[in-house]
């Protein structure tokens, strides 16, 4: 079994009721450029699925690159996500740190047999996505990011 140290964080990531609001303080508190959001693709091309069954969530996501990691913005649009739900149930506040893995169904598979349940998926350019179910353990999610 892989250890934690053979994954690497890529990034933490912020659920937000308002991503404009939120990339004017991430700029004045870290004093740099606001932060250009964006929004993810249309379920047909994002392939999005939450808990088993597709759905039209989508998101706007704002970056802040550090120097050894990268912190997402994240304001749930449309349908049911995991990222609604979050803010529903927790407002404002971090919803997961990201690993960058090879091999997602393996990777996958193995959190799962640790009782860490895939809740969510997708793709995006450049690559795919999952989210484990990991917040009643740990306080946060796990998202496994792999480039295509």
């Amino acid at each position: 079994m892989k250890q934690p140290k053979d994954e690497t964080v890529t990034q933490i990531a912020v659920v937000v009721a308002d991503i404009e609001r939120a990339c004017e303080h991430y700029a004045a508190v870290f004093g740099i450029e606001k932060p250009a959001w964006f929004l993810t693709e249309e379920a047909d091309e994002s392939q999005i699925r939450y808990r088993g069954q597709p759905t039209p969530a989508r998101a706007k996501l704002a970056f802040v690159e550090f120097a050894n990691l990268t912190l997402e913005l994240i304001e749930p649009v449309d349908g049911p996500s995991i990222w609604r739900d979050h803010l529903e149930r927790c407002g404002d506040s971090v919803h997961h740190i990201a690993f960058g893995v090879k091999g997602m169904q393996q990777a996958v598979d193995e959190y799962e047999a640790r009782g860490v349940p895939m809740v969510q998926k997708g793709e995006y350019p450049g690559g795919r996505y999952a989210y484990l179910a990991a917040a009643d353990k740990l306080g946060m999610d796990i998202e496994l990011l792999e480039s295509a």
